[in-house]
């Protein structure tokens, strides 16, 4: 009983960690931290944190109602498994009205880059948010984005930033090269982020799997 509240637990948080905040009625631009702006009056901070926790107590409670009814096969190993796994987290998510993994990087990518001024910081910055959360760069994209924006600056002969429309159309157009070599389409993105959904799904399996021995040997020693 106690494995499987502490799983049930891990699956949870895994779920709605972060996910409230990152709504963008809860959200508050970094921006405006950065240049020191008041809070807007409308807002007084104290209803805003007691609306956060009664959001979060809702879905938290959603979630785990959900998840007591499910069964899940912690091996993740076996590709069935994995996807039943996606399955359920993605049925939890819809009731609890949570966020995709695929629109939670989305926002992070742009709460996290939106002071970038140039492009390579910028990719260096999505290699390392990639890497945080432990996905493989499988088809070596990022080498190749790269080598094409090298090829770019040495065109412009300066670094390429985000404002300058010209240098990022040509970056776009060799991008768009990239893609077309690896055979990505955009029409094909729903596809995409169900594989990336299943990529995720195996690695918060592998975490279950790792909590459920650890808390094996656990019970053994005592």
């Amino acid at each position: 009983m106690a494995l499987a509240s502490r799983l049930l637990s891990r699956s949870t948080r895994q779920l709605c960690a972060g996910q409230v905040v990152l709504r963008p009625e809860h959200a508050i631009p970094v921006r405006s931290f950065a240049k020191g702006a008041a809070a807007p009056t409308a807002l007084k901070g104290d209803q805003v944190l007691k609306d956060i926790f009664y959001e979060v107590k809702n879905k938290l409670e959603t979630a785990i109602g959900v998840l007591r009814k499910e069964k899940i096969t912690i091996d993740p190993e076996d590709p069935a498994a994995v996807s039943e796994y996606a399955k359920v987290m993605n049925s939890v998510r819809q009731k609890a009205n949570l966020l995709s993994e695929s629109q939670i990087i989305k926002f992070n990518i742009e709460v996290e880059t939106h002071e970038i001024p140039d492009a390579r910081t910028y990719l260096l910055k999505l290699k390392e948010m990639r890497v945080k959360r432990g996905l493989i760069d499988e088809q070596g994209i990022e080498d190749l984005q790269m080598a094409a924006l090298d090829k770019v600056e040495k065109e412009i002969k300066k670094p390429l930033m985000r404002n300058d429309k010209k240098g990022i159309a040509l970056l776009t157009a060799e991008f768009d090269k990239i893609n077309q070599k690896l055979g990505i389409r955009k029409e094909d993105l729903p596809k995409y982020e169900e594989q990336l959904e299943l990529k995720i799904a195996k690695a918060q399996l592998e975490e279950l799997k790792k909590d459920a021995l650890e808390a094996m040997e656990t019970q053994k020693k005592r």
